[in-house]
Formats: structure tokens, sequence, C-alpha cells
């Protein structure tokens, strides 16, 4: 058994794991950080503190003795693969890894939290053989919404932003959807439920789309002037998120049309179901499980086995 062991240490969640090369079973342990009531996300500082006091914890929630079947160990160290990309909170995650990969005597591996999302994402869709490929890639997530296009680089891959939004992200929207109609943070679940029960949703604002690229701030303001007016809190929901909708979908067709290559999905935004069928009717995209849709450390744990030739 080759066991591949993964840290994630984001501004949303704690995250361990381990991975299985052989099986591809997996086992994520993983908790949300805890942001004051009214507030939307935490200060770098915060989150750092928080890893760093529940990370063991996540640790502890494996199986107990999986470190001497342990190959390799990768964690998160900051947002993108390319040059200048960095946030302090992958620093918790970064450093624990390198300490065990020292005691176990294994390799280390420093990888992107956007590479694990789509390697997270492309084994729960069963395309794994998708990270040897060229692909166009949604990472559609709390502070993220960047349309990719995805080729092989070296032992892994590298991807290239060609399309999302130019300001706000789609998760920020949510999130500020989500607070105006007083639902915790982050919104996402909440918002999706309220959404589910709308029974005359109004037709949504359409940002203008533009070689994939799109702005979402103006849609802020509608979502503000629709609660104003006085629509119930399930069409305001159900507004929102039909305004991403729309802005996705139509970048998605830009992208395609220019590239003809399959689109897979990642990023908690992408649990949404509405988005997710209208994807799939359009384009046959392919999707994390909800379990893996969100920040989690499944996909560094497959990046480990991929550099290691495991995978």
């Amino acid at each position: 058994m080759s066991l591949f062991f993964g840290i994630d240490t984001s501004n949303y969640r704690t995250s361990a794991a381990v991975f299985d090369s052989e099986t591809r079973a997996w086992h994520n342990s993983g908790r949300l950080l805890e942001v004051p009531e009214g507030r939307i996300g935490l200060r770098q500082s915060d989150a750092l503190f928080q890893h760093v006091l529940h990370l063991p914890e996540r640790i502890a929630e494996l199986e107990r003795g999986f470190g001497n079947r342990i190959r390799a160990i990768a964690a998160s160290t900051r947002p993108r693969a390319v040059e200048g990309s960095y946030m302090p909170c992958f620093l918790a995650g970064a450093g624990q890894a390198r300490s065990m990969a020292h005691a176990l005597d294994v390799p280390f591996y420093a990888v992107s939290h956007q590479q694990g999302h789509l390697a997270a994402a492309a084994l729960s869709a069963g395309a794994l053989e998708l990270l040897r490929q060229p692909f166009l890639a949604w990472h559609l997530s709390g502070g993220t919404t960047e349309l990719l296009s995805v080729h092989p680089e070296g032992e892994l891959f590298q991807a290239e932003i060609i399309g999302g939004t130019d300001d706000l992200a789609a998760g920020q929207l949510i999130d500020r959807a989500g607070r105006l109609l007083n639902l915790p943070f982050p919104s996402g679940a909440e918002l999706e439920t309220l959404a589910d029960a709308c029974t005359q949703p109004e037709t949504p604002f359409r940002p203008k789309v533009t070689h994939a690229h799109f702005s979402l701030s103006g849609a802020q303001n509608k979502i503000e002037q629709l609660h104003q007016k006085g629509a119930s809190r399930e069409t305001v929901a159900r507004y929102a998120i039909d305004i991403v909708s729309a802005a996705v979908i139509r970048a998605t067709e830009q992208a395609v049309q220019q590239t003809g290559l399959p689109v897979l999905c990642a990023g908690g935004v992408m649990s949404n179901r509405l988005l997710q069928q209208r994807m799939k009717d359009a384009f046959g995209a392919r999707f994390a499980e909800p379990v893996l849709s969100g920040d989690n450390a499944v996909g560094v744990a497959v990046l480990a086995a991929m550099l290691s030739g495991e995978l």
C-alpha cells in the first residue's frame, strides 16, 4: 500500500488527507475556520493562528499509525503556481508538512492551492487522465473566479488565466448576498437551500462577458436593489445564483468555442447543484463531488503521488 499525505491550510479551512495511489481511496479531515458573526472572512493573522491550533486535531483524526506507510508528503504553500503568489495562512501547513517529511525521511513537495483543487476535482470525477492533457478548468471559490487553460508542464501542470471575473469573485458575491439575508459565513450552502425554494425567480441581471472576462460589482448593486424592493429571501438567493450562473455559462461558451477543450470544474461555489446541471447540459463539464468541491487536502495528496511517479 502506497500512501501519500497532504495538507492544505487555506483562508477558509484546515485540512489533512491521506491518499492510496493503488486503490485511489482517500480520507480527508477538515474543518472550517471560525469567523465571527457578521464578518465576511478573516485577517491572515487570525487564519494562521487557527490553522496552527487546529491542524494537529485534523491529523489526529486520520488513521493512527499511517506514518510508516507514507511515501511522500505535500502541502499547498501558495494560492497559485506563479511567481509572487503568496498568502501567510499557507505557512502553517507547509511548516508542519516539511517537519513530518524530515522526521519520516520521505520527500516533501510544495504545490499550489489551485493545483490541489484541480487534482481533487479530477480524482472525484474519475478523470485523473485530464491532468496529463490540455483542458479548461474553472476555479470558482470564495476568493477566486478564474477560467483556466491547463496544460502539462514538467511533472505536473500549469494553469493560465484566460477568463473569469475582473473584480468581485463569485464566492464574494454569494457571501455578500448571504450577509444581506442574515445567513452565516460562508453562505453558499444556505443560499442554495433558499434558492431551491424559490417558485417565481426574477429574470437575472446578465453581466457583460467579453473574451471570457466579466465583472460582478454591478451584480451586487442589482441584488441589493432587489432586496430593498421587498423581494422574498428565496427570490434574492435565486437571483444571486442565477447571475453567477449566467456569467460563468457565457464565459465558458466563449472559451470552448475558441479551444474545443473539455471542461473541469473545481472550487466550493461549483458545488451549487443548479450551476452544475447547467454546465453539464451545456458542455458535458465534470465536477468534484461536494465533499471535494471546497478546500481540502485530498488533491494535494494526489499531487504528492504524481510527483512521486505513482500516478
